[in-house]
């Protein structure tokens, strides 16, 4: 009898899920805490986290904070409409979506990917897709998320032309992404190919507001920055939590190979896996350091964690601006999808497709820096661009 068809009592199942949930938990600090020390390797945590909160998450607020006044600018003021209108005739054949479609990548590279949720609950919005569309609306929205604090932060750290190699490479995953997810759906789901568009209803998608120009310039720019505030909160958990474990995975010991319970030190088992295939991410991503894969791989959970690796990694020198073009490409291709794609499969009813959407998209990722990896040689081969 298979062990997935023994009908266990509730009471058993939850004892025996939290006896494994210890095991782990116990297995893995417990590895952790017999190289580093009991002792440094909670201090570890704590300083880590300390340092992050400090050098990084409070830039990041101010980045967010501006853009949030920024992006609410430009919707106040009719810009993203705009540039909705300009972009609509890109959409059909790129992306086999209503040219509307533009608005939410706008929206979510302006602001985050919630952004794409409250679209595509919208009736006024999705009168305009077929269904299966409609779901892979996901795949496309959410390749641009906290887009714009991407590129700024990475332009911040002095890569601007590589971050904008980078937004290049995460416009082809997206392509990739939302095609291969309508791919996926039609053969699993032919019956969702059903007609839901109703042209004429153009204006129904309204962005506009009343006010004196004041009013409304000086309502924007404080909402805009409350929200970044929100957002910039919001990513606290994350890279606190996600970015602190995963550089204890990371980086070693001190210099002197001792440890002290110092910010950044760990047990560098990371960069120890990768270096067993370290040919193959040299070749796809051009790569020069195992430690650059933390980046891809904190990015699965959230982006704003993954650019708290930034600092520490040009601090180190193993910084290029192939690899930020690496990292603004899947870093904004990615920012944390898995949480979005539930979310929003699961609000359209539609839960079952998540694992679809979700390979899908790391597909899409993977080859958005793969992309941004092979432009960034081909300029270098044309001397196109010698800063990167």
């Amino acid at each position: 009898m298979k062990f997935s068809k023994i009908n266990l009592p509730t009471s058993t199942k939850r004892s025996l899920e939290a006896l494994l949930f210890l095991m782990c938990f116990l297995s893995i600090f417990g590895y952790i805490a017999h190289i580093m020390g009991t002792s440094n390797m909670l201090n570890t945590m704590m300083n880590t986290a300390y340092k992050l909160i400090i050098d990084t998450v409070l830039y990041i607020m101010a980045i967010t904070v501006l853009s949030g006044a920024l992006g609410n600018l430009l919707i106040e003021f009719g810009v993203v409409r705009l540039l909705e209108r300009g972009l609509r005739y890109l959409m059909k054949p790129l992306y086999n979506l209503p040219g509307v479609a533009a608005l939410g990548g706008v929206l979510t590279f302006l602001s985050d990917n919630p952004a794409i949720i409250s679209l595509s609950k919208d009736k006024h919005f999705n009168r305009y897709f077929e269904k299966y569309q409609l779901i892979s609306f996901t795949n496309f929205g959410t390749a641009f998320g906290m887009g714009l604090v991407v590129i700024v932060f990475m332009a911040g750290r002095g890569f601007v032309s590589a971050a904008l190699v980078g937004l290049i490479g995460a416009i082809i995953g997206s392509i990739i992404s939302t095609r291969l997810m309508q791919t996926f759906i039609l053969k699993s789901n032919p019956e969702l190919k059903c007609g839901c568009v109703q042209e004429g209803y153009d204006e129904k998608i309204n962005l506009q507001s009343e006010g004196s120009v004041f009013l409304r310039i000086l309502n924007s720019i404080l909402d805009g920055g409350k929200s970044g505030v929100e957002l910039g909160l919001a990513i606290i958990p994350g890279v606190l939590i996600i970015s602190t474990f995963v550089m204890m995975l990371t980086f070693g010991p001190n210099i002197s190979g001792d440890y002290t319970g110092s910010a950044y030190e760990g047990i560098a088992i990371l960069p120890e896996l990768a270096s067993k295939v370290d040919g193959l991410f040299s070749f796809l991503f051009g790569f020069q350091d195992t430690k650059l894969i933390a980046f891809p791989i904190t990015a699965l959970g959230a982006v704003g964690a993954a650019l708290g690796l930034i600092p520490k990694f040009q601090d180190a020198g193993i910084l290029d601006g192939n690899a930020i073009a690496v990292f603004t490409a899947i870093g904004m291709c990615w920012s944390g999808y898995l949480s979005t794609h539930t979310a929003m499969l699961d609000s359209l009813g539609f839960r079952k497709l998540t694992s679809k959407a979700i390979i899908a998209h790391t597909i899409g990722g993977l080859c958005a820096g793969i992309f941004a990896h092979f432009l960034v040689v081909i300029i270098h081969a044309l001397s196109i661009c010698s800063t990167l």
